[in-house]
């Protein structure tokens, strides 16, 4: 009956393996990670394709009135849709609205309700006017009279009750529910309008001129370029474990090479 012999390594072996184990296993935990964010990254993308598509088909479907535009709570889906309105502007409760962007110029809006010939109001933004311009003591004044609105439908915005509540004419953020304590009448609360374009203009000098608040604009940013990145970074980390293993190999036929008989 034979024995089976133990094979025993040296320690400089032993040593070797455990280093390659512990890189594997480094080099498992990082390639999970970053395949996991390239991924992430290329869904980003695919939802910003899906929402410039959205805008897109919003902007070229036909405007719609008030009922149908404002008649149940605005989803985020139906933003960006053109609304028909006529009516009165309410110059007297004008709202500052801070902290905007409009494409990637910062500055303000004027929030002004639109009083309907029904009786009920909708707040419309009137416009925007860019920081370098300055904030004025008073808002510009609206257009007197009746007028037509043409504008994008928006959804209402929602935030900490400090930045939704209106504070001395000023608010961050355009929710309807909350500017509706504002007004002494009946006001929409489902939703509100930026305009862009109203008839008839009137003139005044100073900030009468308001830029219209312009659609995001239908960009993919850089999701792409980030998603190339963690896949490269994925190559590299194995490229490196490959060539710290091939290092090692390299090293431990110099040593037997040179070790004596």
């Amino acid at each position: 009956m034979g024995w089976r012999r133990e094979r025993h390594y040296p320690v400089g072996v032993q040593r070797l393996w455990l280093r390659w184990l512990v890189l594997a296993l480094f080099c498992v935990v990082v390639v999970v990670a970053f395949v996991t964010l390239g991924r992430w990254q290329l869904s980003r993308l695919e939802e910003r394709r899906a929402e410039n598509a959205q805008v897109e088909a919003q902007r070229q479907a036909p405007p719609v009135g008030v009922d149908e535009a404002l008649g149940d709570e605005v989803a985020d889906a139906e933003q960006w849709r053109r609304v028909e309105l006529t009516g009165e502007f309410d110059a007297g409760q004008q709202v500052h609205v801070r902290n905007r962007r409009n494409g990637e110029v910062r500055g303000f809006e004027v929030l002004t309700p639109l009083r309907l010939a029904d009786g009920r109001s909708v707040w419309v933004s009137r416009g925007f006017v860019a920081e370098t311009r300055g904030i004025p003591e008073t808002l510009p004044a609206p257009p007197a009279g009746e007028v037509d609105v043409l504008g994008w439908l928006r959804r209402n915005e929602q935030g900490r009750e400090a930045l939704i509540t209106p504070a001395q004419g000023s608010v961050r953020l355009v929710n309807t529910p909350a500017l509706a304590s504002t007004v002494p009448y009946p006001v929409l609360t489902t939703g509100w309008v930026a305009a862009f374009e109203i008839t008839p203009v009137d003139p005044q000098p100073g900030y009468a001129a308001l830029d219209p608040v312009q659609p995001p604009a239908p960009t993919e940013g850089n999701h792409l370029s980030y998603a190339l990145q963690w896949f490269a970074f994925t190559a590299i980390a194995v490229g490196g474990v490959v060539v710290l293993v091939r290092g090692d190999l390299r090293e431990r036929r110099r040593e037997r090479a040179g070790a004596p008989d």
